[in-house]
């Protein structure tokens, strides 16, 4: 059922499993065993972004990078002195209220 190689060339460990494509609503889907949702540190909602090499009939799933949540604190600490730039003075425009 389970098939490890390791690609000596690369010294990678690949996993081959065998599964079954599933309808799911005017979709299909492809069930991931438990064991490599773990190796890959995937989960139910993780966001996949797939990669479809038509000539060659190759599907491959790969996990989307989260994309990082920044708080004020994160963002203003990256503010230094050496690139700040000194407030510009527009005038005023229009009939502004100030």
């Amino acid at each position: 059922m389970e098939k490890k190689d390791i690609d000596q060339s690369k010294e990678v460990e690949k996993m081959t499993v065998a599964t079954t494509i599933q309808k799911w609503g005017n979709s299909l889907a492809v069930r991931i065993p438990k064991d490599i949702a773990d190796r890959v540190a995937i989960h139910r909602g993780s966001e996949m972004e797939i990669q479809v090499i038509e000539n060659e009939g190759i599907i491959t799933l790969v996990p989307k990078k989260p994309q990082k949540n920044y708080s004020l604190e994160d963002l203003l600490a990256q503010c230094k002195p050496e690139n700040r730039h000194v407030e510009i003075d527009f005038g005023i425009e229009g009939n502004e209220l100030l």
